[in-house]
């Protein structure tokens, strides 16, 4: 039987057995709040008096970390105090863990003298991805745990375990099938039994930290690192100050303040203030329009999502093509281990040839090519064969929502869904709300998005909308710099080092540079450099030749010396002398722009705020996430 002997808000003490069985429920995923953490203490301290504690979380979730937006505040009792309190107890004391116990709580629950957790629990230290690390014990007691490599990966990485993972590696003692307290009442008086960590090797920690840092982005993953070998190489005390003291450090960096910035920003992007999304409706089966590229990567991300897909294309070996790349990409994916099922995922999607085949559809996408006439005639097609009460979106990538819509007779049932290439793996999703987009239809978008785990942004109609808007402002520089002097190599290399993953150029080798030279030629606009290696078969790494030399199918560029001619040719002709161009004149003039055309499009509304236009670019471009979005990142009193 179980006897409630203590309660305060969201813990719940109950005595069963003798055992005192702390229960945590703070919705959603029990953050540890200032006053949260005063409430377990509370039970704590009610708790003396049993055999025996067992922590434990309501409603699938143990504790997924702290409060983010309390950061940096040192309101007693602190995390560390409760810890050091929880791990004082003369009594036995276990966490039953079931669902995630992330950050603050796994340190939690490594106060604990015992841990188990179901099948489906989750465990890690995301900290990083926030700038910082554990800052209540996590780093020392870990590493006494699992040993320095197996805590430096999990710290250093953010990458949470399996429950499998962290037995294996001794960081729980048990998993567990069925009722967590349960089972947590059968083992607490039981002394466990766990493998001895891995003794502290200095030459193949430092071998495997060299490793990790090799492709860091900012200072944080050197913090975890420096806090993990000090947890090996030194008594508890020491490691304790010193994980103290890089914390406090890392809290107070432009780089934390940045990655917070995004954390709430990405929360806020994918909320549309007064959206009722009850209107939703609901989603089985999508339909998509165009098996190339971009088609195949949304029928693949909707199958990943356990949806339904009807794939249509207007030839039988345009269709046949498409299935096939599709199942060879999940079978590859098997072949790595990131599939478990391809058969199923494939069985997901079926093709067809007819437009009326789309009719069991709960919402479609077109991916077809990137021409108003073109999309235009299909929007008249679906709503003559479908019915005006479909919900249709089209995945174009800069051309009007608005004129697209008005070919249907209800063109409030008309949205955008910008995927980013590849949409199977791109997070990002910008979502076009139309001039009249009702809510119901944005609201199923936006179920959509979630149904398929992207960082969305809602956006207004306008050419490129956010991100293409301010990627052409961005890049209308890039011809220029090369004939007054830079080099494809030194513009890419100013943005690696600014922290882009790669250049601009590099970037255009890799998408082809015919895109942008049809989208030129459609406009009736003329840019001589880029045209000119079109002109001459340079398309990019896709021929093997593009602004750089892709030998024998390499994907590493090579400076090309006929591409350096055909600059000093443009160059020569529009009496051009050459310069030094320096790296800052290269930021100043592409990222000037970038920010400039950031500002125009708030402005107009075109985003809601300068946060969504950071999520943006983060998620969909590659700016640098340590730095926080371009927009954040240019603003004077940021932090």
């Amino acid at each position: 039987m179980a006897n409630t002997i203590w309660t305060s808000g969201c813990v719940t003490v109950h005595l069963m057995d003798g055992v005192a069985v702390v229960t945590l429920n703070r919705p959603p995923v029990n953050a540890l709040s200032h006053q949260f953490r005063a409430e377990i203490a509370g039970a704590i301290a009610a708790a003396r008096g049993a055999s025996g504690l067992i922590l434990t979380g309501a409603n699938a979730s143990f504790v997924a970390g702290a409060e983010i937006s309390e950061l940096g505040q040192t309101q007693s009792p602190t995390l560390r105090d409760l810890i050091a309190t929880l791990a004082a107890l003369p009594i036995p004391t276990l966490a039953a863990i079931d669902g995630p116990a992330l950050g603050g709580g796994l340190e939690l629950a490594l106060g604990c003298g015992q841990r188990i957790a179901t099948d489906h629990s989750r465990l890690g230290f995301p900290e990083v991805a926030l700038g910082i690390l554990p800052g209540a014990g996590g780093t020392v007691r870990a590493t006494a745990l699992i040993g320095a490599q197996n805590a430096a990966q999990m710290i250093a990485t953010g990458k949470p375990v399996t429950a499998t993972e962290a037995l294996a590696m001794g960081l729980i003692d048990h998993v567990v099938a069925g009722d967590v307290v349960a089972a947590a009442l059968t083992l607490i008086h039981q002394t466990p039994t766990r493998p001895a960590p891995a003794p502290f090797d200095a030459a193949s920690f430092d071998t495997a930290a060299t490793t990790l840092l090799a492709r860091a982005k900012g200072q944080a993953m050197h913090r975890c690192i420096d806090a993990v070998r000090t947890a090996a190489t030194s008594d508890f005390d020491t490691a304790m100050a010193h994980e103290r003291a890089l914390f406090v450090q890392a809290c107070a960096t432009p780089e934390s303040r940045a990655l917070r910035h995004l954390f709430f920003a990405e929360r806020a992007a994918a909320k549309v203030d007064g959206l009722d999304m009850t209107l939703a409706r609901p989603l089985h089966t999508i339909g998509v329009i165009g098996a190339g590229t971009m088609g195949r990567g949304i029928a693949m991300a909707c199958a990943d999502a356990g949806l339904s897909v009807i794939l249509r294309e207007v030839s039988q070996p345009a269709l046949t093509a498409g299935l096939t790349a599709i199942a060879a990409a999940y079978q590859a994916s098997a072949a790595k281990g990131r599939v478990t099922d391809p058969a199923a995922l494939i069985a997901r999607i079926t093709g067809t040839l007819s437009v009326a085949d789309l009719a069991p559809c709960d919402l479609i996408i077109e991916a077809a090519f990137e021409d108003t006439l073109v999309k235009r005639a299909l929007f008249t097609e679906l709503d003559t064969a479908l019915g005006p009460d479909k919900i249709l979106a089209t995945n174009t990538s800069y051309l009007d929502v608005n004129e697209i819509a008005a070919m249907v007779r209800r063109p409030e049932r008309v949205l955008g869904l910008h995927f980013f290439s590849p949409a199977n793996v791109m997070k990002l999703l910008e979502i076009v709300r139309a001039d009249r987009t009702d809510d119901a239809t944005l609201a199923t978008g936006q179920a959509l998005s979630r149904r398929l785990r992207k960082t969305s942004v809602t956006v207004g109609v306008c050419r490129g909308f956010v991100g293409n808007r301010m990627l052409q402002a961005r890049n209308r520089q890039l011809s220029a710099l090369l004939l007054e002097g830079a080099s494809p190599a030194q513009v890419d290399a100013a943005f690696r080092d600014f922290g882009w993953p790669m250049g601009p150029f590099e970037m255009q080798d890799m998408a082809g540079l015919d895109i942008s030279w049809r989208m030129r030629k459609g406009l009736g606009l003329v840019d001589p450099l880029p045209d000119a290696l079109c002109q001459a078969g340079r398309l990019g790494q896709k021929v093997g030749m593009g602004w750089y030399r892709y030998d024998q199918g390499a994907r590493s560029p090579m400076d090309d010396p006929a591409v350096a001619q055909i600059i000093a040719d443009i160059a020569a002709a529009q009496g051009i002398t050459p310069r030094t161009v320096s790296t800052q004149e290269i930021l100043d003039r592409t990222h000037g722009p970038m920010v400039a055309e950031g500002h125009q499009v708030l402005a107009e509304r075109i985003a809601a705020r300068a946060s969504d236009i950071d999520v943006v670019w983060v998620n969909g471009y590659g700016f640098p996430r340590h730095l926080g979005g371009p927009m954040f990142w240019s603003d004077p009193e940021r932090g």
